[in-house]
């Protein structure tokens, strides 16, 4: 019955780990998508950063990627920024595989 127990917990082990990287791969993307779509707007230096940080906590607002989607496009739409909400779509999914694997090699964010 121990065997039964030590697998049971090596999956949970491996479910909380997975989680949790999966959530620093959120995060990152979430980083540099908010770079890029600081670049597209004109913005740099300093007032990049602190608008992929405002991406990164729009993210906190609900689960799932409604609330990072309607800032960008937001954003974009104020700034007459003119790519489409597939173009948004197709860069976040880009991100992600970027950001997952950094997170996966261990890098540390920039």
């Amino acid at each position: 019955m121990a065997s039964f127990e030590d697998r049971e917990k090596a999956f949970e082990n491996k479910f909380a780990h997975d989680q949790a990287l999966e959530f620093k791969a959120q995060a990152r993307r979430n980083k540099l998508l908010g770079l890029w779509a600081a670049g597209e707007m004109g913005l740099s230096g300093e007032e990049a950063d602190a608008y992929a940080a405002a991406v990164v906590k729009a993210d906190l607002e609900e689960p799932g990627d409604a609330d990072v989607m309607r800032k960008i496009r937001s954003d974009f739409d104020a700034k007459g920024v003119s790519h489409s909400d597939h173009v948004i779509k197709l860069k976040m999914d880009q991100l992600l595989d970027d950001a997952r694997a950094q997170v996966q090699a261990g890098e540390r964010p920039a």
